[in-house]
Order: structure tokens, then C-alpha cells, then sequence
């Protein structure tokens, strides 16, 4: 079973000025988002699930539609300010209260073990293949990892 990419692109920019998320940073327009869909898929993930606020979900489906294959199976999710789980309301606020409330927005779209990323950071390939080995390997109820850096 092939591990499931959480992408969470519902950031507002507005330090920025605008959606990280998509800014083209490549040689050829391409955004640090699809950088991490082809090293996640190179590293052996199956399904790319993209959690966004209603506002931008139009643009960054429409990106992912021009930049990705076909084929690649991707389901986006709208992260609502609140929402029930397990009967227990998380959130009520104007703005979504966070990166726990985000993952827990994608619940409902994945069913195998996931990593989960920001939209705008670069990871690069070996934190996808290291993770996808302790996803197809490792895992196991109550058995998490995290990928560190050293900062020098």
C-alpha cells in the first residue's frame, strides 16, 4: 500500500503579499509544491492529498491540473474554521487555529499511512524516500516519525 502526501497550502501569504504556496521558484515556472509531488511520487508515495481554504482552492487546483499528470490521484480538502471530531468541535474561530487542526481537515481523504509537508517549504528527495521507507516499513499504531535537519 502506497503512502498518502498531506499538503498543507491553506496558508493566506499575507506577510508575503500573496499564495508562497504556487510562487514559480524554478527554472521553469515550477513552485516548491511541485518539486515535492515528483520527489514524494519518485520516492514511492501514491496519492497526493492537498488541504486549502475555499478562496483558493479554484487556483490551486487549477495549478496542480496544468503542472501534474493525470494520472497522479489528488483530492483537496477545505479546511473549515471549525469542525467535529468525534463529536468534540475543534476550532470556532475566523481563522483555522492551526497545523493539527489542517492534518485533522484531511482525515476524511486518507486511508493508508501519510506524511504530511507545507506547501511552501522544500524538503528534498531524501526526506521523502526516508520517510516513505518508514511508511512502508515501520509504521505502526503509536509509531511516528519526524524528518530533523542540522542547522549549521
Amino acid at each position: 500500500m502506497q503512502p498518502t502526501l498531506v499538503i498543507l497550502a491553506a496558508g493566506t501569504g499575507s506577510r508575503y503579499g500573496g499564495l508562497k504556496q504556487l510562487e514559480a521558484v524554478g527554472p521553469h515556472g515550477e513552485a516548491l509544491l511541485d518539486f515535492a509531488v515528483y520527489d514524494a511520487l519518485q520516492a514511492g508515495f501514491g496519492k497526493i492529498v492537498v488541504v486549502v481554504r475555499e478562496p483558493i482552492l479554484d487556483t490551486v487546483k487549477a495549478h496542480c491540473e496544468k503542472t501534474f499528470d493525470p494520472a497522479i490521484e489528488v483530492e483537496y480538502v477545505i479546511q473549515q474554521t471549525a469542525l467535529k471530531v468525534n463529536g468534540v468541535s475543534v476550532g470556532n474561530t475566523r481563522q483555522p487555529p492551526g497545523t493539527g487542526h489542517a492534518v485533522l481537515s484531511a482525515r476524511t481523504a486518507v486511508t493508508t499511512p501519510f506524511a504530511v509537508i507545507n506547501a511552501d517549504d522544500y524538503y528534498g528527495p531524501s526526506a521523502y524516500r526516508r520517510m516513505s521507507a518508514f511508511l512502508n516499513n515501520s509504521v505502526a499504531e503509536h509509531h511516528f516519525a519526524m524528518i530533523g535537519y542540522f542547522l549549521n
